[in-house]
C-alpha cells in the first residue's frame, strides 16, 4: 500500500447555484467519512466568497483514494458538476514531506 495522500478540491458555484452546490457537497460528508481509508474529509466555504467551497481530505493510501473516486455518491455529484460548478473543479493531491 502507498503512503497517505491529502487532497485539496476547490469548487466555485455558478451564479445562483451557491446553496444547491453547498447542499450537494454536504451530502458527500457522511458516506465518504464512512469509507475505508478515509482519515478526514472536511468541507469549507470561503469567508469572503459565498460561491467558493473547498474539501480538505486525508486518505490512508492512493488505493483508498482511487476507490473513493469510484464511489456511487461521488459519481452522482460529478454528474451535477456541469450544472452547478463554474469551470472545472481544481483538485490537487499532496504527500507529506519527510
Amino acid at each position: 500500500m502507498s503512503e497517505p495522500v491529502t487532497v485539496v478540491a476547490r469548487f466555485r458555484a455558478k451564479a445562483g447555484q451557491e446553496s444547491r452546490l453547498r447542499q450537494e457537497l454536504q451530502r458527500l460528508l457522511a458516506p465518504t467519512r464512512a469509507e475505508a481509508g478515509c482519515m478526514s474529509y472536511d468541507l469549507h466555504e470561503s469567508t469572503g466568497d459565498p460561491a467558493l467551497f473547498l474539501f480538505y481530505e486525508n486518505w490512508a493510501s492512493q488505493e483508498t483514494l482511487d476507490e473513493h473516486f469510484q464511489s456511487p455518491h461521488l459519481q452522482a455529484l460529478l454528474k451535477l458538476v456541469p450544472a452547478l460548478v463554474d469551470g472545472r473543479p481544481d483538485i490537487t493531491k499532496w504527500t507529506i514531506v519527510k
